[in-house]
């Protein structure tokens, strides 16, 4: 279900926008508005749909339309031309014409925000800085205090609900945000670089957080990013955005497998492809794999053979191999040279490769009960060198 949908939005900057909607339909760049008209085009004609419970990263360099197209989706910035819908329950609020009372409800029970600075109150404690939006909102202290004892427990700062905010590290300072969201209980979050002024190690910490807890909440979440890797990690899918347009929208693995211009290829060149690729994406198929009396050859080297009887998988070349089918409740420890392990074609490459390290076989891929390929480390070399890029444009 879409939970966000927007159409041909426009964002100008300044008044009398009607000039810059008029050079915008005449093809005109940014660049070229700003010099006849003064007025600064922050979004150009955007349309993308956010489902419920989806991540949706924005991302692009400085200036590219990130945030003014994020801070339109709870009315910060005013919308020129389109359309911004925002489903709330049976209901659809445009925020292009709906009045401010719609506009305010909206804000204080359907969107929250998380800042880039943290954005708390000095004077507060943390736990009343997690309460203040439910104040806001009219809910005795009492029950507000108590909602708010939940979210910080929720985030690991119980221990710390006395302290004032100058007594917390920047991360921790961050979770309090978070803990500030999530106990308005919004429906959608919209998180504007909320990680970015932090150390690498505590952003990835975070960035572990926030998935752990979208696990449990299922929330809607529209998160600004300048960082391809944070957005692969994070994303359910990526919109990268450039001089106010929107130029490509799609799933992680999408944007790294097939960018659509040479700006993307460039966006993604140096991202780390463990963080993105599935076994799918590299797998030998099984019709590359040798085949004879419904037998597949998986390993070439070492003369391995698997079959299919009774619905059941087995290595008819090798007793001493035993098939090991792979879930997360499997242990890499378990895992020895005598294991010929099974997996999704879903499978992430980083638990692939750590699967081959221990192995030392090549991992079978089955999808509904069927072969589908396997992985070795032909495979792994390609996604490590980029090479996946290549055989996609080829």
């Amino acid at each position: 279900m879409k939970t966000i949908n927007i159409e041909n939005l426009d964002v100008v900057f300044g008044e009398q926008t009607a000039a810059a909607t008029e050079l915008l339909d005449q093809g005109k760049t940014r660049q070229e508005i700003i010099d006849a008209t003064g007025l600064v085009v922050g979004v150009d004609n955007v349309s993308l749909d956010v489902n419920q419970g989806e991540i949706c990263v924005l991302m692009g360099l400085s200036g590219s339309g990130k945030s003014s197209l994020l801070r339109a989706i709870n009315g910060l910035n005013p919308i020129t031309r389109g359309s911004l819908v925002v489903q709330d329950k049976e209901q659809s609020i445009d925020l292009a014409t709906c009045n401010e009372t719609t506009l305010r409800e909206l804000r204080t029970n359907k969107v929250s925000m998380v800042f880039q600075k943290f954005a708390l109150m000095p004077w507060l404690s943390v736990l009343d800085n997690v309460a203040f939006g439910l104040e806001m909102q009219g809910l005795a202290k009492k029950e507000r205090r108590a909602r708010a004892r939940e979210k910080l427990e929720m985030v690991g700062l119980a221990e710390w609900e006395d302290k004032l905010p100058h007594e917390l590290s920047g991360g921790m300072q961050q979770r309090v945000g978070l803990a500030r969201a999530f106990a308005m209980d919004s429906d959608i979050l919209l998180m504007d670089e909320p990680f970015s002024a932090l150390d690498p190690l505590i952003r990835s910490q975070l960035q572990d957080e926030l998935l752990s807890l979208q696990k449990r909440l299922n929330k809607t979440i529209v998160f600004v990013s300048h960082d391809l890797d944070e957005a692969l990690k994070i994303g359910s899918r990526i919109a990268i955005m450039e001089s106010g347009k929107l130029i490509q929208y799609g799933k992680p693995e999408e944007i790294v497998l097939k960018p659509k211009t040479q700006y993307v290829q460039d966006f993604v060149s140096h991202t780390n492809p463990l963080n993105v690729l599935k076994g799918r994406s590299l797998m030998n198929s099984c019709d590359e794999l040798k085949q004879e009396s419904g037998r597949w050859q998986i390993c070439q080297q070492a003369d391995v053979w698997i079959e299919k009887n009774d619905n059941k998988w087995n290595v008819s070349s090798s007793p001493k191999l035993k098939l090991i089918e792979w879930n997360e409740q499997t242990k890499f420890e378990e895992l020895t040279s005598d294991s010929l392990v099974v997996a999704s074609p879903d499978i992430e490459m980083r638990d692939a490769i750590e699967i081959r390290y221990h192995t030392g076989n090549p991992i079978v891929l089955i999808e509904n009960g069927e072969l589908v390929g396997t992985l070795s480390d032909h495979d792994f070399y390609h996604a490590l060198l980029g090479k996946y890029q290549q055989e996609q444009a080829a």
